[in-house]
């Protein structure tokens, strides 16, 4: 049987682990304990379970929300010569077939697959026959209801490792505050002391953290112009609305910088292309909502610029980690303005539907769903009789459903269906109360952030619940100096 480093060198071509990668590797594949996993972006998560999965003889399954990324990550295994495979919503139903038989015959040593698909039979009934020796968890703050980004099926995770045989389990984040933490050991069905949380901490000491307060949009593009010009290298900009990042567009494309942008809206064929571009470096600059990031694991990025005040330090965290991850020194700077701070507030009231919105919606779609499929979302809108289009509740509780596996299909390709009834969480409004107080509790987070004078990197820390950090020296606070 070869050595993790063995594994290390023939597979990937690197000589040493990095950080605590070797103890974490070594509490897997020798110790066969569990672990949970903070690391931040960039740091090499991905290794801390793939190396395992090449030491044992039965197959890993890694569960992941990230569709978009699943084929990236499978491609790069596949060319280091690793069998892996995914399953997932955007293979036919003949290649989710094909695939699931060549996991059953074990020709897919890595098995990729949204927590969704747990939910389908003929999956659960193909894993529950098959040797798992390791289930890895990615993006596990998914797990948690309050963390920043809830998938209900991830909280059934427990669940599924119930009905696999209680498999020796990895759970990996960049981003989990100590409640994340034990609603994640909870969830996955473990007791405290049956599983070692590893933190690498705040470890990024060539990323300066800088904040600034602007009071119009003048102000603000002064502060992006000035970076831009400091800074050579890659870049990204961050924007809440994309109204906004259209604003800003036009006004560099007058300046005469070369940027690109991206957002949900965009199609997804131009969306790919316009991420490759920004990895290849054909494009230098970006601006993008928070769609765009999962996936750009690109070195030099020279600075990210949050143009809009961020929902979470959580989010916040996670973005800023996509810089310099070479190790040459980077800008990570938040440009706050009370507006902005406006802006984020009606963010979280659209995201936080009451119960009567839920049941509503729900009577609406059980009533009228042909009719909804045939006419399209602003139909639905207006059978509900919230004609304002800055109203998100809709959009927001239609992902919702699908996300607790109320509905299948979508009103854009006219096959919405209802599978089951809500769920008593999107019945409870206590629940839904105490929701929209936690989402509240974030973003003022990220305003204590701004106003704190202090060590930022030592916030952050804070926050995470682990204390006990030093200056890092590389922050306004620190060195009380502009950009």
């Amino acid at each position: 049987m070869k050595t993790i480093h063995q594994l290390l060198k023939e597979y990937f071509n690197i000589d040493s682990f990095r950080g605590q990668q070797e103890e974490i590797i070594n509490r897997t594949v020798r110790d066969r304990k569990h672990s949970l996993v903070i690391m931040p972006t960039g740091s090499g998560k991905s290794l801390c379970y793939q190396i395992p999965a090449l030491s044992f003889e039965g197959q890993t399954i890694v569960i992941s929300p990230l569709i978009a990324l699943m084929q990236d990550q499978v491609d790069s295994l596949k060319k280091k010569n690793i069998p892996a495979g995914f399953i997932n919503s955007s293979l036919s139903k003949q290649e989710r077939e094909s695939r699931m038989k060549s996991f059953g015959e074990r020709k897919i040593k890595i098995l990729y697959v949204t927590p969704e698909r747990f939910r389908k039979k003929e999956f659960s009934g193909l894993i529950k026959d098959s040797s798992i020796d390791l289930l890895a968890v990615d993006e596990a703050h998914c797990i948690s209801e309050w963390g920043h980004d809830f998938r209900p099926d991830y909280s059934r995770i427990g669940e599924f490792r119930d009905l696999i045989g209680n498999p020796l389990t990895i759970a990996l984040t960049a981003t989990a505050t100590l409640d994340v933490q034990k609603d994640i050991i909870a969830k996955l069905h473990l007791k405290e002391n049956e599983i070692k949380v590893f933190h690498q901490g705040i470890d990024r000491p060539n990323l300066r953290l800088e904040a600034v307060e602007v009071w119009d949009d003048k102000e603000k593009l002064s502060n992006i112009l000035k970076v831009i010009e400091n800074y050579n290298g890659s870049g990204i900009i961050y924007f809440s609305l994309i109204k906004t990042l259209e604003k800003f567009s036009e006004q560099l494309e007058r300046q005469g910088i070369k940027h690109g942008i991206y957002h949900g809206n965009l199609e997804a064929k131009k969306r790919k292309n316009i991420q490759r571009l920004f990895l290849s470096g054909s494009e230098k600059l970006m601006l993008a909502t928070n769609a765009f990031g999962m996936g750009i694991d690109k070195p030099d990025i020279r600075f990210v610029i949050h143009a809009e005040v961020p929902s979470s330090i959580e989010s916040y965290y996670q973005e800023i980690g996509r810089a310099g991850r070479d190790g040459l020194d980077s800008l990570c700077l938040l440009i706050y303005s009370q507006q902005d701070l406006y802006t984020q507030m009606e963010f979280i009231k659209w995201s936080n539907p009451d119960a009567n919105y839920y049941s509503v919606l729900f009577d609406t779609l059980k009533r009228d769903l042909t009719a909804i499929n045939a006419n399209g979302l602003d139909y639905l809108r207006e059978q509900l009789h919230y004609k304002d289009r800055n109203d998100f509740r809709l959009e927001t509780a239609l992902g919702m459903l699908d996300r607790y596996g109320v509905t299948d299909g979508t009103i854009d390709k006219k096959n919405l269906r209802l599978i089951t009834d809500l769920p008593h969480q999107l019945e409870d409004e206590e629940y839904l109360k105490q929701k929209l107080l936690s989402d509240n509790k974030k973003l003022l987070s990220v305003v204590n952030y701004f106003r704190n004078n202090s060590c930022r990197r030592i916030f952050i820390s804070d926050y995470f619940g682990f204390p006990g950090e030093k200056n890092c020296g590389n922050c306004d606070g620190c060195t009380k100096t502009a950009v």
